[in-house]
């Protein structure tokens, strides 16, 4: 059997918690969903653009925009407590059993409606031109985190690491976070590392495009975002 290039998969389950049916949630005039369906669609950088969902809702409407929906995902496979890893597998898997594998795949969350294509891209250039396994999005942090702090049982402040009080901000070395929008791996090796390890490359982000989307405040600091991000566009 002849391997593809590369294949898009958007995790998606309907069991959202704290923001109920978040992936599908009208966003700006859309569901949440179709900005990272269609940011895959629009990087043209996949053979099959792949939605793996447990809810029929959510199958229907990822089609609507473009994406395909070969399976209905299995229950076990859709509680609190499965890992994106472990989805990721089982849907490569199905491709596979169905006669279709790939060279690359990019894990694309459904929660990413500032995701650009350049960046899909980017990362995809970056892991092909060398010798790495993974390539994801990643973004500075806005602030140094060996100056941070904890609160302890009464609610007090204790300093993770104490030693860098006094120190400048800008004597600190830079630090650096997951900005859980998209994962590339190439296939045809298998890392004994982290994603966060030496055989991944970050693909370093501005700021001012990530955000996590967990709860509702998460969700109106990203409308902010998008509609700042948009309006600089049009300038």
């Amino acid at each position: 059997m002849a391997k593809k290039n590369a294949v898009a998969i958007i995790p998606a389950r309907g069991g959202s918690k704290r923001i109920p049916r978040k992936n599908i949630k009208d966003f700006f005039g859309k569901p949440l969903i179709a900005y990272s369906i269609q940011t895959a669609v629009e990087s043209k950088l996949f053979d099959k653009v792949i939605v793996t969902t447990d809810d029929e809702e959510i199958a229907k409407i990822a089609k609507e925009y473009g994406a395909e929906v070969p399976f209905i995902r299995p229950k076990e496979l859709s509680d609190d407590f499965t890992g994106t890893g472990d989805v990721v597998k089982h849907a490569l898997n199905y491709l596979k059993e169905h006669g279709e594998e790939f060279d690359f795949v990019c894990t694309i969350y459904a929660t990413a409606p500032l995701l650009q294509p350049r960046y899909l891209i980017e990362g995809f250039e970056a892991l092909k031109n060398s010798d790495a396994i993974n390539a994801f999005s990643a973004t500075s942090m806005p602030f140094p985190i060996q100056r941070t702090f904890k609160l302890d049982k009464n609610g007090r402040c204790e300093m993770f690491t104490p030693e860098h009080y006094m120190a400048r901000s800008q004597d600190l070395e830079e630090a650096y976070q997951d900005a859980g929008q998209f994962y590339w791996s190439r296939l045809d090796k298998k890392s004994s590392d982290i994603m966060f390890g030496k055989d991944s490359i970050p693909i370093i982000l501005p700021r001012y495009l990530v955000q996590d989307i967990d709860t509702l405040e998460d969700w109106i600091r990203a409308e902010y975002m998008y509609e700042a991000v948009k309006k600089s566009a049009q300038r």
